[in-house]
């Protein structure tokens, strides 16, 4: 007997849930610029992600799924550091020197990074004329962002912020090759709960370190950053999350994966008629070089992977969240 494939969902339901990724995880960059004016960098990382987690972790457990082992728990709390404490703590730091929407655009270099690794390191990717041209559009959207030598009209941006950026993107990059090889749940809502509350944990001890706490004062944040705060852990790590999920059952990773594409545009967009920021020929410029970039390299790999190829690496998993 034959089986029947299951119904495809609603029109309605697939759009909604684009929407969602696209939009509301395009709109977390100014959100998290909101947040650091008042709340320091690493606290309001760690508030975030051991909040969110947390809920990820419990609804899995309440779903039946099993406990982590003990080494998913260990490769759970390595990948956290390169992917929470560098990535996402360097990201938050940078955002009270750097406007949100060209932060969103400097970690939409991180295909670019992840290709340099696979050619340079890994040896499982060919250079092809394409893929060069690619990688050297990124590069160069990245020096148009930082160069203060070219005449484009405004301020590159702190240099400071610009370097911090640049190393989260590339422990996001070192991350996502690791986590091919590393024990991890089966179910990507409890791996993704697991490295948050991991990655929150961690987060928090490098506040204390940092000395973020000495002269932090709860009682002086404003309503503005608690909703900024509140709006990151339902929307931006819960209910996005839960829509990528959703869609990465019914849809191509290829078409899902658009999103890394569509954020750092809807966070330029944002952070201009919302958050007040700057956009002039520098940011357009450095941003078109940079997406053109990542589209090049992230169809490329599609395309490869349809094919035959002698030596291919597995396929990275994506970013969970913004």
């Amino acid at each position: 007997m034959i089986e029947a494939s299951p119904p495809s969902p609603r029109l309605w339901k697939v759009l909604l849930a684009f929407a969602i990724i696209y939009f509301v995880w395009g709109s977390t960059y100014l959100a998290i610029r909101i947040g650091v004016r008042e709340v320091p960098p690493f606290l309001f990382a760690a508030m975030r992600f051991v909040v969110a987690g947390s809920v990820l972790f419990a609804w899995m457990r309440a779903r039946g799924t099993p406990l982590p082992s003990m080494r998913e728990w260990g490769a759970a709390a390595f990948l956290a550091i390169l992917i929470f404490v560098f990535d996402y703590g360097l990201l938050f730091w940078a955002e009270r020197r750097v406007p949100s929407g060209i932060a969103a655009v400097m970690l939409a270099t991180i295909p670019v990074f992840m290709a340099l690794g696979e050619i340079i390191i890994l040896r499982t990717q060919r250079l092809t004329a394409r893929l060069g041209i690619a990688l050297l559009l990124g590069i160069a959207g990245v020096a148009v962002l930082v160069g203060p030598g070219l005449n484009l009209g405004g301020a590159p941006i702190d240099r400071a912020g610009a370097i911090a950026l640049i190393v989260a993107a590339i422990s996001w990059s070192i991350a996502s090759s690791l986590s091919r090889k590393m024990p991890q749940p089966a179910a990507k809502a409890m791996s993704s709960g697991l490295q948050m509350l991991c990655g929150g944990i961690l987060l928090f001890l490098a506040s204390v370190l940092l000395g973020e706490l000495r002269g932090f004062r709860v009682q002086a944040v404003s309503r503005e950053a608690w909703l900024a705060l509140a709006y990151l852990i339902v929307a931006g790590s819960i209910v996005a999350y839960t829509a990528y999920v959703w869609l990465i059952h019914h849809e191509s990773p290829t078409k899902v994966g658009t999103y890394a594409y569509v954020n750092p545009v809807v966070a330029v967009v944002i952070g201009y008629f919302f958050g007040g920021e700057p956009l002039g020929p520098r940011t357009i410029l450095g941003t078109l070089f940079v997406l053109v970039s990542v589209v090049v390299i992230t169809t490329a790999k599609a395309n490869e992977s349809r094919g035959p190829k002698l030596q291919q690496a597995p396929k990275a998993e994506i970013p969970v969240e913004n």
